[in-house]
């Protein structure tokens, strides 16, 4: 694989692509656009019905807490009602991923690069993946084919691939390079906490989902 090490940017929330590269909503910079979702499907050519990414929107049409509109991680730390929040949902390709150890048939697969992956072939469609995903990350297209059809009660498991293909030829991922307010984050674990961080943002998921995203050792560096 190769990997950016010459800190090109190409595009403000793209730092850096390839090994060890982690994708990460700035949520406060979402503005429920929808235009990654338009990239990724474009891209993909994922059907109309499916989505490899989706925007959850919570509290909509309230208001923040007062003093907090536009700082819903800060409302959150202090208790308060963060208001209408657009969260870029997606497989963040998780540190400790727990779709990869509750698969029974090791269909998905930490890579050392990083990449959590899905083996078509090994996938049996049970869905215990998306019992144990804590951010909605797998799909299962209606399509009842091979493996699925004998023993699962859908169709094989599809999710965001991150790109890596493109990230193979030092090209982001598309909903990052087309994302229009850089709401999400592309780089290592330390230049998305320090993006982030000269933002005036923070991380939105609480301090088990970041140990589930980024490993104990990198939730730290959100901290």
């Amino acid at each position: 694989m190769s990997t950016n090490n010459s800190n090109q940017v190409m595009g403000q929330g793209v730092m850096s692509v390839g090994e060890d590269a982690r994708i990460f909503p700035d949520v406060e910079a979402c503005i429920d656009c929808g235009g990654c979702v338009v990239a990724c499907k474009r891209t993909w050519d994922v059907p109309r019905d499916e989505q490899r990414i989706s925007i959850s929107t919570m509290l909509e049409g309230q208001e923040a807490a007062a003093g907090l509109n536009a700082n819903s991680a800060q409302a959150l730390r202090q208790g308060q009602s963060p208001g209408e929040t657009s969260v870029p949902m997606q497989c963040y390709h998780c540190e400790n991923a727990p779709c990869v150890s509750v698969c029974p048939t090791d269909s998905l697969l930490k890579k050392d690069n990083g990449f959590v992956e899905v083996r078509d072939d090994l996938c049996v469609g049970c869905q215990y993946c998306l019992s144990a995903c804590p951010f909605g990350a797998p799909q299962f297209p209606e399509a009842d084919e091979g493996a699925a059809k004998l023993f699962g009660t859908g169709g094989t498991m599809d999710k965001c691939t991150m790109c890596e293909e493109r990230q193979d030829v030092g090209k982001g991922p598309a909903c990052a390079e087309e994302c229009a307010t850089d709401a999400i984050l592309v780089g290592t674990t330390g230049q998305i906490a320090e993006e982030l961080d000269k933002r005036g943002s923070a991380s939105f998921f609480n301090q088990e989902a970041m140990e589930i995203i980024f490993g104990e050792e990198g939730a730290r560096e959100f901290q």
